[in-house]
């Protein structure tokens, strides 16, 4: 019986000892899970903070990025402007460097011009004064000659009359060795055309006459006349009509 009273007291030390170790090892557990707790709601609180600093990372990592597309953006802007500028600086250098051109070009001409104007007054005024310096000296040299000029106008016009005269007398004159019949005066550019023998029925030649009195000679187209007689440039046509 004693035997049994000390079994079942040390079954009950044991169960007591056993309870003592359990609440021991569940309080143990309690503060552990305490202690995980804590670290879960601060890992939490953590997560929670790393999720808002996420956000704000991202939020950044949006502003970031719009401001990189709009610097983009502008950049291209400045770009495209700047190429703009510069394909208007070119524009206006060529511009500028043709006017240059042109500028230089015009004062060129204008400088000719005024030169050349200028020449043509100088020589307009120098012939200018030439001129009234030679009235001048014309009309003193006239008035020192003016008997002598009148009989020599007296003279040369009695030369003209003279070989007006002799000019429509020639076939009548001794010298003329042609039947006078046979003549025809035309006056310019030579005196006479001669039908030698036509009026007897028998043409023996044509002769070309010029009459020149005193010490004249033949004009310039008077010798072209002869020329072409000399040369036998001489030719028959005949000119009809419907």
């Amino acid at each position: 019986m004693d035997y049994l009273i000390s079994l079942l007291f040390l079954l009950l030390f044991l169960a007591f000892l056993a309870l003592i170790i359990l609440l021991w090892k569940y309080a143990e557990l309690n503060r552990k899970y305490t202690e995980l707790s804590e670290l879960k709601d601060s890992i939490e609180q953590n997560y929670a903070e790393l999720n808002r600093k996420y956000a704000e990372l991202t939020e950044v990592k949006d502003n970031i990025e719009q401001n990189y597309a709009e610097l983009n953006r502008k950049y291209a802007e400045l770009a495209e402007l700047k190429d703009n500028i510069e394909q208007r600086a070119r524009k206006i250098f060529e511009e500028h460097a043709e006017l240059n051109r042109k500028y230089a070009e015009v004062k060129g001409n204008i400088e000719q011009r005024a030169r050349q104007i200028f020449e043509e007054w100088k020589e307009k005024e120098l012939e200018s004064a030439s001129m009234r310096k030679a009235e001048i000296l014309f009309g003193e040299w006239k008035q020192r000659h003016e008997k002598e000029l009148r009989r020599d106008a007296v003279k040369k016009s009695k030369a003209v009359i003279t070989g007006k005269i002799t000019e429509h007398i020639a076939p009548y004159l001794p010298e003329f060795k042609y039947n006078p019949k046979d003549a025809r005066f035309i006056g310019s550019p030579i005196d006479f055309i001669v039908f030698d023998g036509l009026d007897e029925g028998e043409l023996r030649r044509i002769v070309f006459i010029e009459v020149k009195s005193g010490k004249s000679t033949l004009s310039r187209r008077e010798k072209l006349v002869r020329d072409a007689i000399e040369e036998n440039r001489v030719e028959w046509e005949i000119l009809k009509y419907a």
